[in-house]
């Protein structure tokens, strides 16, 4: 099973296209600043991707819209 699940993601977020970008956003800030909300051993994922949608299912971004 897929770690977070889209069902959950979506119904923080509202639409697929909006997820993508906001994860897109998110990767490039934790690639420029090396700066993730959690703490390393805390994610299940190794990507960046991955890691940026677990912040997301944690609530730890906000979506304001």
């Amino acid at each position: 099973m897929i770690y977070p699940s889209i069902d959950k993601l979506l119904t923080q977020v509202g639409s697929k296209y909006l997820l993508v970008n906001i994860v897109s956003k998110r990767v490039k800030e934790m690639k420029d600043k090396k700066y993730y909300q959690m703490n390393e051993k805390d994610y299940k994922s190794k990507k960046e991707i991955g890691k940026a949608l677990e912040e997301i299912a944690n609530e730890l971004i906000h979506i304001v819209g």
